[in-house]
Order: C-alpha cells, then sequence, then structure tokens
C-alpha cells in the first residue's frame, strides 16, 4: 500500500514524446510541444519531459537535449528535463556537458532523467553505439561517472565545462526493478514508466523504498508514475479521443510505424480480439473520461501506490484537445 497519499498533495507534470501526426510533419509536433508547454506552466504543472526515441517516424524526440532548450526558451518557471535520455547511447561526458549547458542557460529549471535501454531497435542501437559497449549492464557505472562530472569534482582529471558543479539533479527512470534498486541505493527520485509497461510497478515502487538511502539529492524517497491521461468535457468524447492512443499502441504490437492516426468511431474494425488484449494490457494505467472520471480514477491510483507525482503522457491527435486534456487533469487534481 502507499503512504496515504491523495490528490490534492501531488504533484502533476507532463511527458511528452513529440508524436507526429498523420499528414503532419516534425516542425508542427514541436510548436504543439512550445503550446502545450506554455500552457501547462500558467496552471501549475511542475515539469515537462522529453524521452528520447530513434527510428521512429510517429515520435519526433530523438535530439532531446535541443528540444529542452527550444522548450525551457519559451516558458518561464516550469522545470524541463529528459524523461529520459538514454544513458548507453551515450558517453556521460557530453551528457554532463550538454546538460551543464542547459543549466547555464536555464539556471535552476533543467531535469535530468536517465534510462538503461535503448530507446529502439537493436539494429538501431548498434547504429547509435556502434559496438554495443555501451549496453544496459555498465549503466550503474555511467551514472556514476556522469553524477562525479556534474558535482565540484575537485579530484578529476577530466572535466565537464559547463556542468561542473551544476549539480544537475539526476533522476532514474525504469520499467523493471532493476533501476528501482539502484535509484534507492543512490538516493535518487525514482520514474516509473507504467503508462506502458504495468507490470512491475507496485513491486518497483516497493523495491525503491525499501532500498532507499538518503542523498545530499535527497533526504526521502521521491516517487514519479508515468500514466497515460485522456481527458474531455464528457466520457464519450474522451473515450473517441482516446481511440488515437489504441491505435498507436496497436502500431507497437504489430511493429508498424504509422504515425498518431485521428480517432476513429469503432475499433473493432482495425484490431483482432487477441491484438485489442495485448494493447489494453500494455495500457493499464490509462485513465480516460471526463474530469469527474479522472478525479475518482485517479485518487485510487495514488491511494494504491502512494506516489509522490503523477506524470501524465497524452496521445492525443487535435492539439487543441490535448491541451484541453491537460486543463481538465489539472482540475480534477484539484477536485481530488
Amino acid at each position: 500500500m502507499g503512504n496515504q497519499k491523495n490528490l490534492k498533495n501531488i504533484e502533476l507534470s507532463v511527458l511528452d514524446l513529440v508524436a507526429v501526426l498523420k499528414g503532419r510533419d516534425a516542425s508542427y509536433s514541436f510548436q504543439n510541444s512550445l503550446e502545450l508547454a506554455q500552457n501547462v506552466e500558467k496552471i501549475g504543472y511542475k515539469r515537462y519531459w522529453f524521452a528520447e526515441h530513434h527510428n521512429s517516424p510517429s515520435i519526433a524526440s530523438s535530439a532531446t537535449s535541443l528540444l529542452i532548450s527550444h522548450i525551457a526558451q519559451g516558458t518561464e518557471k516550469i522545470r524541463v528535463g529528459s524523461g529520459g535520455v538514454m544513458l548507453p547511447n551515450h558517453v556521460p561526458l557530453v551528457i554532463a556537458e550538454q546538460f551543464g549547458t542547459l543549466d547555464a542557460l536555464y539556471p535552476g529549471r533543467i531535469d535530468l532523467g536517465l534510462g538503461r535501454a535503448p530507446g529502439t531497435d537493436p539494429i538501431t542501437a548498434q547504429a547509435l553505439r556502434r559496438n554495443l559497449q555501451g549496453s544496459g549492464e555498465d549503466f550503474p557505472q555511467n551514472v556514476l561517472e556522469l553524477q562525479q562530472y556534474l558535482s565540484d569534482n575537485p579530484d578529476g582529471h577530466v572535466h565537464a565545462y559547463p556542468g561542473e558543479g551544476s549539480n544537475v539533479p539526476l533522476y532514474l527512470l525504469g520499467s523493471s526493478l532493476f533501476s528501482a534498486r539502484l535509484a534507492g541505493m543512490l538516493g535518487l527520485p525514482y520514474a516509473f514508466a507504467s503508462h506502458f509497461a504495468p507490470t512491475y510497478l507496485q513491486d518497483a515502487l516497493r523495491m525503491y523504498r525499501d532500498s532507499f538511502q538518503p542523498s545530499e539529492q535527497l533526504k526521502e524517497p521521491y516517487t514519479i508514475a508515468c500514466v497515460n491521461v485522456i481527458a474531455a468535457d464528457t466520457n464519450e468524447e474522451a473515450q473517441k479521443t482516446a481511440t488515437s492512443l489504441y491505435l498507436y499502441f496497436l502500431n507497437v504490437v504489430r511493429g508498424a510505424k504509422n504515425q498518431l492516426q485521428p480517432p476513429v468511431e469503432d475499433l473493432d474494425n482495425y484490431w483482432s480480439q487477441s491484438e485489442k488484449r495485448a494493447v489494453m494490457q500494455s495500457l493499464h494505467y490509462s485513465f480516460i473520461g471526463d474530469q469527474h472520471t479522472i478525479a475518482h480514477d485517479l485518487d485510487e491510483f495514488v491511494a494504491e501506490t502512494g506516489v509522490d507525482e503523477i506524470m501524465a503522457c497524452s496521445h492525443i491527435y487535435d492539439p487543441e484537445a490535448r491541451i484541453r486534456s491537460y486543463e481538465i487533469l489539472s482540475s480534477a487534481i484539484k477536485e481530488g
């Protein structure tokens, strides 16, 4: 069970995968992301994160640090960061320099969330890494190396300029138990990807809390759950809007690479029963409905998990409907 949390005492944030819409290009998605960030900043969202993905025509967030700068420049106070940088794809020094630069440009507003998956398929991972030495096995050592570069690091022979002494806050991301234990041992905040990998959420949160050791960055455990949220003014409208999300995950099940599709009337025309089961299993932690429905269902989720923060991911085709969804979610949190 959780820590007797309820909706009114948790933070609310955004995970943006920068979906590329059918019939549109990446430039259109980047503009929509900026408009969404500006809107959620006005209503009190805590942070706005991008997730690194590669070799996908439906996701335009491959150059994560550039998008962070784009959003931070167009906003004033919301925290902006990565959810996450897939550290095996990069050498720690380069990431320290990039995020040290971002912190120098936008002081006190940059988050560095780290994942150990490649964020792509094996062939693309090899293209990113060449020799695949950066596989997830050396992830703990790479996190520590990165942490050293961002600290005062007086004894280091190699320094991140800018970056050294910035202490850009690190977050570990996970969809299994490995990063949960590591985040606890290092005393870092932990974010779980329950928006697509729901199976180990409760076990990972428990393992993180049980293994937590206070650190200079964090004195007590801090947990973020990423979930899918499709909110609209009516339950019926929300359910129709959510068909874009279902079709997106149907592409994942099929190994297809279609761009984000507009809503459809009847999903049964698009998937088989086995495909439907696979999609619904991945989307177990999806909250779809009007303000009251979202408030009720998320309140149960927070009470069950005890998370400190909800990070909402919303695959919504219409940009205005996406902004409206995050507005309704904010109202639902206050209602809860």
